[in-house]
C-alpha cells in the first residue's frame, strides 16, 4: 500500500515558538529591557510581558508600533502570530478530529 504523502498544511513544526521570544530576542540585541519598551510604546508593562512570555498574542497594534520603532515590518510579526497560532491549533486533537468530520461531510456531499 501507498504511503500517504503530507502535504503543507498537515504538517505541524515540533515546536511552535510564540512571536513574544523573538521580541525578546530583539530587545536582548538592541540592549532594551522590557519595561523600557513597554515605555516607548506606551502599553502597559503588564500586558507588554504577557505578550512576550506568549499569553497573550501579538496584536496588529503591537505590531505597527514596533515597525514603527524598529523598522520590522508589522506583517512578520503577524505572521509570526499567525503560523503559531496555527500550529497551536494543529496540535489540538480534538479541534483536529473535529475538522476531519467536517472534511468527511464535505466529501460525503460531492458524491
Amino acid at each position: 500500500m501507498a504511503k500517504h504523502k503530507k502535504t503543507a498544511d498537515e504538517i505541524t513544526p515540533a515546536i511552535l515558538i510564540h512571536p513574544g521570544e523573538m521580541i525578546k530576542d530583539e530587545l536582548e540585541a538592541r540592549g532594551m529591557t522590557q519595561k523600557d519598551l513597554a515605555n516607548k510604546l506606551g502599553i502597559s508593562y503588564t500586558v507588554f510581558n504577557e505578550v512576550l512570555n506568549g499569553k497573550r498574542p501579538v496584536s496588529t497594534e503591537l505590531a505597527l508600533m514596533l515597525e514603527a520603532l524598529w523598522g520590522i515590518d508589522a506583517h512578520i510579526w503577524l505572521k509570526l502570530q499567525a503560523n503559531y497560532n496555527m500550529g497551536s491549533k494543529r496540535k489540538d486533537k480534538a479541534f483536529m478530529q473535529h475538522l476531519q468530520e467536517l472534511k468527511n461531510m464535505a466529501a460525503a456531499s460531492l458524491l
